[in-house]
């Protein structure tokens, strides 16, 4: 931390929906697993305004994703030798956690997690960078981890994608939301760990589910959808990844379904009374994404969880995995919109995403 400031710029939580810019904000404590990253270009997530309103952590940072370039390493981080002072870097943190509240991505300086970083090319803005972190994370632990797809992390590093004639046998994947940031991440993987991607989406997002690897796509607003789901995967799709997780896709998912039944699982708490419907054939689940930080996450209610180790070792393999593909130009980035305004526009970002839904591009603001 030599040379480094003690204090930084940084938005922090003061109450439920009210956040403030400080200018003294304690600088994070590096950790031998971490890697103190100089934040260049942040992303919003809905979660960043619903975290505010509703377990807001007073005088804790706010923030997910982020990009910029490494400036200290822990002993652990400076070992493994997978990372050096001055690399470019994306990810994600757990911020709003009143257990560290001094580690946010909404701040001039961020504490992150070594092991879940990327590495990001030079021919890739900071901006582009930002949009991987909470993506990258909530697609792998969600259908490698949770949903079961049969694929391997070793898969997908090798990214071997199944061509159009050599699909027999090659399981179908639902991604509901195709067009969300998680969905086109979700797409990409799977088509890269040799699986065959389906989507839903609005018409006016097709094509992007399409040039993410989605097989074919599906309007969630047709009253047929379920029908013609059922239809292409020959009734027997098993695999179902709920990037929307509200009432009336959780439903479509379930409609959607073979006759055999199979894994569902959402980002949200999924409805009982949908579950039930088909209780004997089908597991559901849904995924809390900071739990990859192998802590505990201190939110009230089903929401909290306890510190699991093992989803720390799985997120490290996982990001290794995506950046065996990134190094080789195989993975893209979701759609970005630049905004202006740095800290006082990132205020103002989490007041829009809370009102208006992201369709296809994610809000990124350069802060360096």
């Amino acid at each position: 931390m030599s040379g480094l400031p003690t204090t930084q710029t940084a938005i922090v939580a003061q109450g439920p929906g009210e956040l403030a810019i400080q200018h003294d904000v304690p600088m994070p404590t590096l950790t031998p697993d971490m890697a103190i990253v100089k934040t260049a270009a942040v992303a919003i997530n809905p979660a960043d305004a619903k975290m505010l309103d509703y377990s807001a952590a007073v005088g804790a940072i706010i923030g997910y994703d982020f990009a910029g370039t490494v400036v200290a390493l822990g002993t652990e981080a400076a070992a493994s030798g997978k990372l050096a002072i001055g690399d470019r870097v994306a990810g994600l943190v757990h911020g709003m956690n009143k257990l560290l509240p001094q580690v946010g991505a909404f701040s001039e300086y961020v504490g992150a997690s070594a092991d879940l970083l990327l590495k990001i090319p030079e021919s890739m803005s900071f901006e582009q960078g930002a949009s991987f972190g909470t993506g990258v994370a909530t697609a792998c632990l969600s259908m490698f981890k949770e949903l079961g797809i049969p694929a391997t992390l070793e898969q997908l590093a090798s990214g071997e994608i199944v061509k159009a004639d050599d699909r027999d046998g090659k399981e179908f994947v639902l991604v509901a939301g195709g067009s969300t940031a998680t969905g086109t991440r979700a797409i990409q993987l799977l088509k890269l760990a040799g699986l065959r991607p389906i989507a839903t989406a609005s018409a006016s997002n097709f094509a992007l589910a399409e040039r993410f690897g989605a097989e074919k796509v599906f309007d969630y607003n047709s009253p047929t959808a379920a029908q013609e789901i059922r239809e292409y995967t020959g009734n027997e799709l098993a695999y179902t990844f709920d990037c929307v997780s509200q009432a009336d896709t959780t439903q479509l998912c379930y409609s959607a379904m073979g006759r055999a039944g199979g894994r569902y699982v959402a980002l949200e708490p999924f409805r009982d009374t949908v579950a039930q419907t088909r209780a004997l054939t089908i597991e559901p689940s849904w995924v809390m994404v900071l739990s990859i930080f192998g802590r505990q996450v201190a939110l009230d209610g089903e929401y909290g969880r306890e510190a699991n180790p093992e989803d720390r070792v799985f997120g490290g393999k996982a990001f290794a995995a995506v950046q065996s593909l990134l190094d080789r130009g195989l993975i893209d980035t979701h759609p970005v919109k630049p905004m202006p305004g740095g800290w006082e526009g990132v205020c103002e970002g989490v007041d829009i995403i809370r009102t208006q839904a992201m369709s296809g591009q994610k809000m990124v603001y350069s802060v360096a």
